[in-house]
């Protein structure tokens, strides 16, 4: 019985002893494998850092408004008796817009002419009654004194008859009518908005420190999206003070409004363009990647045998030159039109990843195709790729 259950017992450690064995051997060969097998090369976009012509501007948001604009109003109060005009009409300066009751001005008007008439009579006769020497001096000052009033009399009342018209300051386009016929009005109560639409401006504001960069005259461009800044213009106001709560400087810009593509009280982003400078090195902003740790981009270079980087030259048409990926922190500037200028890390000749960095690691195999550029890919941010 005993001897049995010796026999058992080894059994038992022999079968066990093999599983674990088996095990083992199995976790080291595992490792092995993975420790043998060639790390697979990733598939990126690259661009080259080259120096070129960078043209730096200031980016700021502003709003549109006509050159000349008003809210129409009545100088006197009257009843409306013709509207004469139309909804987005275009009208010329000095037109009858509206035409308020003066039946009682144009009597009084008409009145006070016939005074005035028979008054300039009175003093001609007063005149030549003087020069044959039958009337006295002071019956020509007495007739001069009533003609000049009679004749003071008449503007008035043609300015008060003028009054009851309203006519267009300017040229311009009218917007809808806000009264309507034989209603009540008082000064003050708005009839309509006239715009002038064919040349507007933008106000906006920059930072103080970029207060040394504007001057009068200065060029700039405008669009109602990033995209599409496509109106062009330029400054024609400073505003000579800082506003001490914002730290920020008023500007106004004059624009030319094409086909009354803009309209007064849109939002508008506004580029000033500075002098252009040379030997820049800017980037897509596809190639940058930010982190705690700073902002980072990957420099492609060709690797040894042991898949280490060496600064070789990257030769794309090489299909066997082994390639890796390095991560470089960068230095970043100015950002404009879908690039960013880098200060420090890059230097011209460095390939750049722009497209396919997010599987990336330090030290990781990659290989280029660029025969899809990051700009065509769809989801992708028109002028984000390289230009």
């Amino acid at each position: 019985m005993i001897k049995r259950l010796i026999i058992a017992l080894i059994l038992i450690i022999i079968v066990v002893g093999g599983i674990v064995g088996f095990n083992m051997f199995r976790s080291n060969a595992i490792k092995q494998y993975f420790a043998n097998m060639p790390k697979p090369k990733l598939t990126v976009s690259t661009t080259v850092a080259e120096p070129m012509t960078w043209k730096p501007e200031i980016q700021a948001i502003g709003t549109v408004s006509a050159r000349s604009g008003v809210d129409l109003t009545v100088e006197v109060s009257g009843v409306v008796r013709n509207i004469a005009f139309k909804s987005n009409e275009k009208v010329k300066a000095g037109q009858l817009l509206v035409q308020l009751d003066d039946a009682v001005q144009r009597a009084n008007l008409e009145a006070e002419k016939a005074q005035a008439a028979l008054d300039e009579q009175n003093l001609e006769r007063a005149i030549e009654l003087q020069k044959r020497q039958v009337g006295p001096q002071s019956n020509v000052q007495q007739a001069q004194a009533a003609a000049s009033a009679s004749a003071s009399q008449v503007d008035s009342l043609q300015a008060i008859l003028d009054q009851k018209r309203l006519t267009a300051p300017f040229t311009g386009t009218i917007g809808i009518p806000q009264i309507d016929v034989g209603q009540y009005l008082t000064p003050g109560n708005v009839v309509a908005t006239l715009q002038d639409l064919d040349t507007m401006r933008v106000d906006f504001t920059v930072p103080e420190q970029q207060l040394p960069d504007l001057k009068i005259g200065q060029s700039i461009r405008l669009g109602l999206t990033g995209d599409d800044i496509k109106f062009e213009g330029e400054i024609i106001g400073i505003d000579p003070k800082v506003d001490p709560s914002t730290r920020l400087v008023s500007v106004r810009a004059e624009i030319s409004n094409p086909g009354g593509a803009l309209t007064p009280g849109q939002f508008a982003q506004v580029r000033v363009e500075l002098p252009a400078e040379e030997n820049i090195i800017a980037l897509p902003e596809t190639t940058l990647t930010t982190s705690l740790y700073g902002d980072y981009i990957y420099v492609v270079m060709p690797a040894d045998k042991d898949g280490k980087a060496t600064n070789g030259k990257v030769d794309e048409a090489d299909k066997n030159q082994s390639l890796v990926a390095r991560q470089v922190f960068v230095k970043i500037g100015r950002s404009s039109e879908g690039r960013v200028e880098i200060k420090e890390g890059v230097k011209p000749g460095d390939v750049i990843v722009n497209a396919g960095q997010n599987r990336l690691t330090n030290g990781a195999a990659v290989t280029i195709d660029n025969s899809v550029e990051p700009s065509q890919v769809k989801g992708n941010q028109p002028g984000s790729g390289p230009q």
